[in-house]
């Protein structure tokens, strides 16, 4: 294994890991809270759906990027390769529409009681579960004809005009299905996307302009950060998913540096949540009750 394979396999085991603690932990000051007589709020059952949407896109891109990366590129069948390809796109669909019902929940929530939102406020958070739900739906609708061009490297069908990415391959198909299937893979992206920038323009609007609860103000900056986070991701995944499109057969390292972009976003997000919320637990924090445990049962 050369040196360049051996970092990259390194960078992704990193990045992976450390997105899986990071969502794992917040998983389990969900769960604990479960227990208790924690008052939840309409925007903790976004944020679970935001774990698992992390942990999608963490498990389906990131283990088989680095798997492959190591060297290990033969262990998917075709039916797994299209199974972790499709799960990633839902998985990664998912977490958009999540963030995008934070920020527009957040902008309703508010806003002044006596604006014209005032009655679609008091109903908001009644919309919360049907929109995720559907946010499903239309996801795994969406990306269901994905992976019918994709094959595993363990395929021995004699496909010569295909595209390599390590662990699969795409099939290459004329022009006019790609751009076809492009633009209706990137409708309800953009559709989310164009729903963010309005709500967070919302809501640096009211922050500044009306006064608002330590707590909400709190509560705002943090999806702010969440939703300027994931656009500044999207974007950049975004770009490099356009360089690979405009090559019959994309390098390599192109491939590794967009699968690493690809999954920045679930990495970095538990962290971000954690980070701006008192009530949720930082990451060693989960450990302190056990490692208490261990210093006191010793003399």
């Amino acid at each position: 294994m050369v040196t360049r394979d051996l970092a990259i396999g390194l960078i992704f085991f990193t990045q992976t890991t450390v997105g899986i603690l990071g969502n794992f932990s917040l998983l389990c000051h969900y769960i604990i809270l479960s227990f208790t007589e924690y008052r939840w709020r309409s925007t903790d059952f976004i944020h679970k759906h935001l774990i698992i949407a992390n942990f999608l896109a963490l498990l389906c891109k990131g283990v088989p990027q680095t798997m492959a990366a190591f060297g290990r590129k033969h262990f998917l069948s075709d039916i797994g390769c299209k199974l972790l390809l499709f799960l990633h796109r839902v998985g990664r669909g998912v977490s958009i529409g999540s963030i995008c019902i934070l920020s527009v929940y957040q902008a309703i929530t508010i806003s002044p009681g006596n604006c014209r939102w005032a009655e679609l406020k008091v109903k908001a958070p009644k919309y919360i579960f049907p929109s995720i739900f559907l946010c499903w739906v239309l996801q795994m609708l969406v990306n269901i004809i994905f992976p019918i061009y994709l094959t595993s490297t363990l395929s021995d069908k004699n496909i010569t005009d295909k595209k390599d990415f390590g662990y699969c391959s795409s099939v290459r198909h004329d022009k006019t299905s790609d751009s076809l299937y492009g633009l209706l893979l990137s409708f309800p992206d953009v559709l989310c996307l164009g729903l963010m920038l309005w709500a967070s323009s919302s809501m640096v609007f009211l922050l500044y302009r009306h006064k608002q609860t330590s707590l909400e103000s709190r509560a705002t900056k943090t999806i702010l950060l969440l939703v300027s986070t994931f656009v500044y991701f999207y974007t950049l995944s975004s770009i490099f998913q356009l360089v690979m499109s405009l090559f019959d057969n994309p390098s390599l390292i192109l491939v590794n540096v967009a699968a690493v972009v690809s999954v920045c976003f679930p990495t970095v997000s538990p962290f971000l949540l954690m980070s701006h919320n008192s009530k949720v637990p930082k990451v060693p924090s989960l450990c302190e009750p056990l490692m208490s445990f261990v210093g006191n049962s010793h003399p």
